[in-house]
């Protein structure tokens, strides 16, 4: 569809698309016609820049810009429309198959409002339809009664959790840490920071009942400007005790964010607060070197399954493989046998001997209570203090808040 029609029937056209050849994106014509039937049109990206400018393009609601990897070379083109598009409150939604992690962030960062990989999922242009239409009303952050101030003496402990295998509880475990130590601190300001760098799955919002706000991603694209201020606003307090960055609102590409970019939230955190506690995503990205480095302790999360051995296994050999600090990792084995089972506790050495790691952390399966508390958003020592999966982190907590008071003190 040419401008001309599109000028022609201006009044009924809401959205169009924009790419080098929509025929390219034949699911993308299928879901424009199931949500909007005929009231939508097509542009060529050299045809789109005229038409914003014209009267005709006011009735737009949103343009779907669709581009794969040819397409990057016209990156600064692109970046002008979204641009133009944004300066007359039009709605972008960023259709892209096969385009670098770079090139999206280059454009995110121009201020498209969606991102949608393709082929387009079922459902999901509607769904991204129904967000722009009616947005979510501005959750209102919890006022942040302590502004940060850096510590030239101060250098974070970086603890991470992570999960080498999906429900082994690295997140269970991030929120129960930080918040243990934060109950333990005797400081008037928070001294407990909690990361989220699971971008696309992240629940650490969830267990704590915190909104995900766009402010995060904001941070995150432009993290070489980052001063304390604009970090302070990217997190959010629970219970005056623990600051909290959450996982972005949208889910993102891991690669979009850089090791630059991790370097400098880790570095900023570090010199704002005693602990910073990172809750990991299950995939290995180019950062992941990056945490394993800077990281005091690093747990990796496993249970007594076939699933866990494996991937303890790939992990073991791919960082090996290149000469990573693989002994750095300390292995916490979730839902452990309890004292009594004998034949359990059989398998766990089996299990460590058989893989050539040392299993330091054993956690009790804590039951329904857990689920329970992690859907209600309150850390298991506010829901149920004497669960034993909570007595345990507690524990854990206090050896590492004892080791990092007496580093301190020697460091004094």
């Amino acid at each position: 569809m040419s401008s001309e029609i599109l000028q022609s029937e201006a009044s009924a056209i809401v959205a169009c698309t924009i790419s080098r050849d929509v025929q390219n994106f034949d699911l993308l014509i299928e879901d424009m016609e199931a949500a909007l039937g005929e009231n939508w049109g097509d542009l060529g990206f050299g045809e789109t820049l005229p038409f914003l400018s014209q009267p005709e393009a006011e009735t737009l609601e949103f343009v779907a810009l669709a581009m794969d990897s040819q397409d990057e070379a016209n990156l600064a083109q692109m970046g002008e429309i979204i641009s133009q598009a944004k300066a007359r409150n039009i709605k972008v939604i960023l259709i892209a198959e096969e385009v670098s992690p770079a090139a999206l962030h280059t454009l995110l960062r121009q201020g498209a409002d969606e991102f949608i990989p393709y082929p387009l999922p079922e459902q999901e242009l509607q769904s991204a339809i129904d967000r722009i239409r009616t947005p979510e009303p501005e959750t209102p952050a919890p006022a942040n009664l302590h502004p940060l101030q850096a510590d030239a003496r101060r250098e974070g402990a970086v603890i991470v959790c992570h999960g080498l295998a999906g429900g082994t509880g690295s997140t269970t475990l991030a929120v129960n840490l930080a918040w243990e130590l934060a109950l333990m601190s005797n400081q008037k300001t928070p001294s407990i920071c909690l990361l989220d760098f699971d971008m696309q799955q992240g629940s650490v919002s969830t267990y704590l009942d915190l909104p995900r706000r766009e402010v995060v991603m904001e941070m995150l694209s432009e993290t070489e400007n980052m001063d304390a201020d604009i970090f302070s606003q990217a997190l959010l307090p629970f219970e005056d005790k623990l600051q909290v960055l959450t996982a972005p609102s949208d889910m993102i590409p891991l690669e979009i964010i850089s090791v630059e970019d991790v370097e400098r939230v880790i570095e900023m955190a570090r010199s704002h607060f005693d602990f910073v506690i990172i809750d990991m995503p299950h995939t290995l990205v180019q950062w992941s070197e990056t945490i394993l480095q800077m990281a005091h302790v690093y747990f990796a999360l496993i249970e007594l399954d076939m699933r866990s051995a494996q991937n303890a296994l790939r992990l073991k050999r791919a960082l090996q493989s290149e000469g990573l600090p693989f002994d750095k990792l300390r292995f916490a084995l979730n839902r452990a046998p309890k004292f009594t089972d004998l034949s359990g506790k059989s398998r766990v050495k089996r299990m460590a001997e058989s893989l050539g790691i040392s299993i330091d952390l054993q956690l009790p399966d804590g039951g329904k209570p857990i689920t329970q508390s992690c859907d209600h958003g309150l850390p298991l020592a506010k829901s149920n203090a004497k669960n034993p999966l909570r007595k345990e982190i507690a524990k854990l907590a206090r050896s590492l808040h004892d080791l990092g008071t007496s580093e301190a003190e020697a460091a004094a």
